[in-house]
């Protein structure tokens, strides 16, 4: 028998609210639950299960990435909220979703953990579940990184990339720090911190690699008559031993005679042309270590000489999450 219990304008917007479902949803749900404000909730997730049921296999690759620090500044979560669209991801309440599963995740130490966290007495997993049949595309949790140091900051580019960033003590203008160095992971993509984290094995692979590629490309270029690109010994600091660079030494010393420059001001010239071997070899280094990159902000120097410029304090490590 059809129901006679009259839903008001005041109970609809009740679980709007609540829900974020829209009006005509909320209406239907509470007709169906004869009113009874939990039930029509349970009628929206059980709907938000069956539409998570079928978009189960769609690629949450858009989305929102949100960064968050606790007030103390010694803790910093970066997480994404996944969507399928775009349209999706620019969306007020999608956004206000997103900072507030990441104010819930500073407490949490794993995706998992978070996942299982309580959300307005559900799971932060069933209100993803919940919330997916309320918008009807598959929300997820695609990235969740979290960092822990003597002082944290962070930097999110247009709710696209978020970092974070961790020193090693709270020094003067260490906010304007924390920030530029965040700023740089986002922008740049460094995966590792240092040269010196890099497997040497790893370091002798993507060496060889890299020749055979530029080799490739000289042997067209010479066939077109263009100068050929500069064929590296080496990629990593890691791979120049102090032997090595007292070769190179050695090398220029010779170069320098054979251009009949007065042995005098040599002292000059060496150290300009040691950087130079030092850059043309090292770059791996400067693609992928976050202190061994040029400094966006001021290309002369690299990010370890921007850091050191602010005295006793080092970058004790870096998270990223990125949308897509």
């Amino acid at each position: 028998m059809e129901s006679t219990v009259k839903i008001t304008a005041a109970e609809v917007n009740k679980l709007r609210q609540a829900t974020g479902a829209g009006m005509m949803d909320c209406k239907k749900a509470l007709v169906e639950a004869q009113g009874d404000f939990d039930k029509a909730i349970e009628v929206l997730r059980k709907k938000g299960q069956k539409v998570a049921e079928k978009r189960a296999d769609r690629d949450s690759s858009e989305g929102a990435a949100v960064a968050k620090i606790n007030a103390d500044q010694t803790q910093g979560v970066a997480v994404v909220l996944g969507c399928e669209t775009d349209f999706v991801g620019k969306n007020e309440n999608f956004l206000a979703l997103a900072n507030e599963l990441a104010e819930i995740a500073l407490n949490y130490n794993s995706k998992e953990d978070f996942l299982a966290a309580d959300f307005g007495g559900m799971t932060v997993a069933d209100k993803l579940t919940e919330q997916t049949g309320v918008i009807g595309e598959k929300l997820d949790i695609t990235s969740f990184e979290k960092l822990e140091a003597p002082f944290v900051g962070s930097y999110v580019h247009i709710n696209k990339i978020a970092a974070l960033v961790g020193l090693s003590a709270k020094v003067d203008n260490a906010e304007t720090l924390v920030k530029d160095v965040a700023m740089q992971v986002a922008s740049m993509g460094a995966i590792t911190l240092s040269y010196k984290d890099f497997d040497l094995a790893f370091v002798a692979s993507e060496t060889e690699a890299r020749i055979a590629v530029i080799e490739k490309d000289n042997i067209e270029l010479g066939r077109l008559g263009k100068t050929l690109k500069n064929v590296p010994q080496f990629i990593s600091m890691a791979q120049l031993t102090p032997e090595v660079l007292a070769n190179a030494e050695e090398a220029a010393k010779a170069e320098l005679k054979a251009e009949g420059k007065p042995e005098q001001i040599w002292d000059r010239i060496l150290p300009g042309k040691m950087d130079r071997f030092i850059s043309d070899n090292t770059t791996l280094d400067q693609e992928q270590c976050l202190l061994d990159q040029n400094f966006i902000k001021d290309e002369k120097i690299n990010v370890a000489k921007y850091v050191a410029s602010y005295g006793d304090v080092e970058i004790t490590g870096f998270k990223r999450a990125s949308v897509g």
